[in-house]
C-alpha cells in the first residue's frame, strides 16, 4: 500500500489530520486486514485524541502518533498490569504493532451505554448507587500492583511540583475569578503539607468521567458495566482520582459526595481531606474550574476557595 502515516511535530496539525478520517482510514483498514481483521463496516469514533476506529462488534483499533507515544505505553501497560484484577470489565490488548512509526493496539470493544449519554437524566438514587460503584472501582485499581507502570513519566513528585509552580499562571489565564486566584498562595502552601510526595504510589488513571464509563441497565438499576480509556495514567498520591467524579458528578450533592468516598474507602470528610482534594483539583494536570466544576452558579455561591472546598465536597 502506497499511503503512509506522516510524521507530525505539533498537535494542532495531528488533530487536524485525525480530523480528516478520509486521510487515514485506509491506512487503519490496511492494518486491520494485516491481522484477518472484519473492515467491512469500519467506525470512526470521531471524539478522543488518537486514531480509533471500531471493528465489526468485537474489536477497536487506536493508533497512536509518535508525539503521542506515551499514551500507547499508558494504555499498554495498563491493560496489561489490570488484566483479571477487577470486578468491571476492561478491554483486552488482541494485538499490537507498528506502522510508519505509529504503535497501535487492538483490543476489545466493550458492550453497555456510554455513561455521558444518561447521566443526566438519572435519578438521584441512581446517581449515588453509580458514584458508591466508582468509588469502590477506583480503589480496586488502586490495590493492583504499579509493575512496569511504576516507571511511568512523569514522575509524582516531579508532577506535583511541576503543577505547583504553574498553577497560579495556569488559572490566570483560563480566567479564574480574582477571590479565587487571591487564595493560591495559602493553599499552595497547605498542599506542600497536605499531599504526599513520597507516599508508595498507586495506579492513576486521572478521568473517572462519564465519558470513559460503559453502564448497563437490569431491571430499572444502572450499574457499570465497563471503563476505557488508560491513555494518561499517572503513579501517585491516590485521591487524585476523586477529583474527575467530584468535579464532574458528585456536583457538590452531599449524597453523591457521600457515596463515592463510602465507595473509595472514607469516612465523612474533615477540613484536611476536603484541603488536599481542593489542592488537587487545581494542581490537576486538566484542571480549569470555569469548565468542570458542574455545581449551578458556585462561583457566586463561594466566596474563596475554603467555601468553594465546602460547597464541591458537601457533607
Amino acid at each position: 500500500m502506497s499511503m503512509k502515516l506522516p510524521h507530525f511535530t505539533d498537535a494542532e496539525s495531528f488533530r487536524a489530520f485525525r480530523a480528516d478520517p478520509p486521510r487515514w482510514l485506509p491506512i487503519a483498514i490496511d492494518i486491520a486486514r494485516a491481522h484477518g481483521l472484519d473492515t467491512s463496516a469500519p467506525l470512526v469514533f470521531v471524539t478522543g485524541t488518537n486514531l480509533v476506529v471500531g471493528l465489526g462488534k468485537d474489536l477497536i483499533l487506536k493508533i497512536f502518533p509518535p508525539l503521542l507515544r506515551p499514551q500507547f505505553v499508558s494504555e499498554r501497560g495498563s491493560l496489561t498490569q489490570l488484566k483479571g484484577r477487577l470486578h468491571l470489565p476492561i478491554p483486552e490488548i488482541v494485538a499490537e504493532g507498528m506502522r510508519d512509526g505509529w504503535p497501535y493496539l487492538i483490543i476489545t470493544r466493550l458492550a453497555g451505554t456510554l455513561g455521558s449519554e444518561v447521566w443526566s437524566h438519572l435519578a438521584e438514587a441512581q446517581k449515588e448507587r453509580l458514584l458508591r460503584q466508582i468509588g469502590e472501582t477506583i480503589a480496586a485499581v488502586q490495590r493492583a500492583p504499579l509493575g512496569p507502570l511504576a516507571g511511568i513519566e512523569p514522575r509524582w513528585d516531579a508532577f506535583m511540583r511541576a503543577q505547583m509552580e504553574g498553577c497560579r499562571a495556569r488559572h490566570t489565564r483560563l480566567g479564574l475569578a480574582p477571590k479565587f486566584i487571591a487564595g493560591l498562595d495559602d493553599l499552595l502552601r497547605d498542599a506542600a503539607k497536605l499531599i504526599p510526595m513520597d507516599a508508595p504510589p498507586v495506579i492513576l488513571i486521572g478521568e473517572y468521567i462519564p465519558e470513559n464509563f460503559l453502564l448497563s441497565c437490569d431491571d430499572g438499576q444502572w450499574s457499570l458495566a465497563g471503563l476505557f480509556d488508560f491513555g494518561d495514567v499517572l503513579a501517585g498520591w491516590r485521591d487524585y482520582d476523586l477529583l474527575g467524579p467530584g468535579a464532574f458528578m458528585a456536583a457538590g450533592r452531599p449524597g453523591r459526595v457521600r457515596s463515592l468516598l463510602e465507595g473509595f474507602g472514607y469516612a465523612k470528610p474533615d477540613f484536611a481531606l476536603k484541603r488536599r482534594l481542593m489542592a488537587l483539583m487545581l494542581l490537576h494536570r486538566a484542571s480549569d474550574l470555569n469548565s468542570h466544576i458542574c455545581i449551578e452558579g458556585w462561583q457566586e455561591q463561594a466566596g474563596d476557595l475554603v467555601e468553594l472546598q465546602e460547597l464541591i465536597w458537601a457533607d
